[in-house]
């Protein structure tokens, strides 16, 4: 089958606390399971908290004691895949979700193993649980100060369906020309795109991608409020009132060609449903087929070392 329904859910994480973005993430993935979908995909480092503002007290050559503690308690917030040889006990809260709903999950996590964080992506089939994650390859600017390196092994498709694919970049990562080209290069027919990025271009980017790659693509952002944020979070003080936005959004899903089929939604949270053919990938490709026809092979060699 070559149609399926699909949906981005733009929320925010809940005070950087797991309890209370695990409900936020139920709701969500019920309100999405109810509008039809069997996908739904969360934005960047929906569990574990976007530490926007933060700077962990860190300037070149000198780090804080408060900035340390700012960083334990981050920490403290974030999700481990494993406990020994076994499952997390929030990996499995989260497979129970994406059971209890019938849809499959992807999430922006912030995961932590041994005293490393990463900004992560997991996939949740219902069914199966957890069936693979991936680490951002290269975090953007002062992120770089607390999260590491992904590997880019990891960055591969799964199956949503037996005749239907996906893989996903976080954020920045589809700035990467040489990783978009890797992921189409793997034929995936859904491109999922979770971000922390509500700036006006995103969106014209993330057309630009469903054209070139002739895929859909599904972006998910967080609309934050200052009364999202952990009390003791650092802000600006133009961010001093509960009510004040500090992310927009900006959610939206495009088809193959570029048009857009749901969004950009701005100024609130909510879900975006759209059904989808995988068909129009094929139709696309008929004059634009970038790691086929359009690749020019004698003339231009891609490698990805693994």
């Amino acid at each position: 089958m070559s149609k399926i329904t699909v949906a981005v859910c733009q929320c925010a994480t809940q005070e950087f606390d797991f309890d209370k973005t695990l409900a936020h993430l139920e709701k969500f993935s019920q309100e999405a399971a109810l509008k039809g979908a069997q996908l739904a995909l969360f934005p960047e480092a929906f569990i574990g908290g976007y530490p926007r503002y933060s700077h962990f007290g860190s300037v070149i050559g000198h780090r804080t004691d408060e900035g340390r503690t700012e960083f334990l308690n981050y920490y403290q917030g974030s999700v481990s895949l494993t406990d020994g040889n076994d499952k997390s006990i929030e990996i499995q809260r989260i497979e129970e979700v994406a059971r209890n709903q019938n849809i499959f999950l992807v999430i922006g996590i912030i995961e932590r193993d041994e005293g490393t964080l990463y900004c992560t992506v997991i996939y949740i089939d219902p069914q199966q649980g957890l069936v693979h994650s991936r680490r951002k390859l290269m975090p953007t600017g002062i992120e770089r100060l607390i999260w590491g390196f992904g590997d880019v092994k990891d960055v591969k498709p799964v199956r949503l369906t037996k005749d239907i694919s996906m893989g996903a970049l976080i954020c920045w990562e589809n700035y990467m020309p040489l990783l978009r080209y890797h992921m189409y290069s793997q034929h995936i027919q859904i491109y999922l795109a979770p971000t922390a990025d509500a700036r006006d271009t995103w969106m014209a980017s993330m057309q630009h991608i469903a054209v070139e790659g002739r895929t859909y693509v599904l972006s998910a952002n967080q609309f934050v409020k200052t009364k999202n944020m952990p009390k003791e979070h650092p802000l600006p003080e133009e961010f001093s009132d509960p009510e004040s936005v500090l992310t927009n959004g900006g959610s939206l899903i495009v088809d193959p060609f570029g048009k857009i089929l749901a969004g950009p939604l701005f100024g609130k949270e909510g879900v975006l449903v759209a059904e989808i053919d995988t068909d129009q990938c094929i139709k696309g490709k008929m004059d634009l087929d970038i790691c086929g026809h359009y690749a020019r092979k004698d003339a231009f060699t891609f490698q990805v070392k693994q």
